[in-house]
């Protein structure tokens, strides 16, 4: 099975040795996606920035063929668990019913002092 680098404009530009996504077969992999619009760190309020994370997420899969609804399991990154409620309102409207299997976690820190971040794993059946 053969790996593709997935690269879009629509979300932020890889800043290190990564892909902003990797197509491997049927599955598309999604790297932790921050919550960025035009190079802007989204930070007002926790459901902005997981509204702006999970659009990352979205350009990413779609740059890979894959949609919100082909995601499988997700990954994300909180600063503060406080925020938990709002980000889960948020992710309600990106991922409806049967939605995918998710971890949660509070981290010390996230690049650019980021309140979340979110990765993604999607199948394309």
């Amino acid at each position: 099975m053969s790996k593709l680098q997935l690269e879009t404009a629509a979300a932020p530009a890889a800043v290190g040795p990564y892909s902003q996504g990797i197509a491997a077969g049927r599955l598309v992999f999604t790297s932790g996606q921050l919550p960025m619009i035009d190079g802007a760190l989204v930070t007002d309020d926790a459901a902005a920035a997981a509204r702006a994370s999970l659009a990352n997420v979205k350009a990413v899969l779609e740059a890979g063929h894959a949609t919100l609804a082909d995601v499988v399991k997700v990954t994300v990154y909180l600063k503060d668990m406080d925020d938990f409620a709002a980000v889960n309102g948020v992710y309600g409207e990106f991922f409806p019913a049967p939605h995918p299997a998710r971890s949660c976690v509070q981290v010390a820190r996230l690049p650019l002092d980021a309140p979340v971040e979110i990765e993604a794993i999607a199948y394309i059946q």
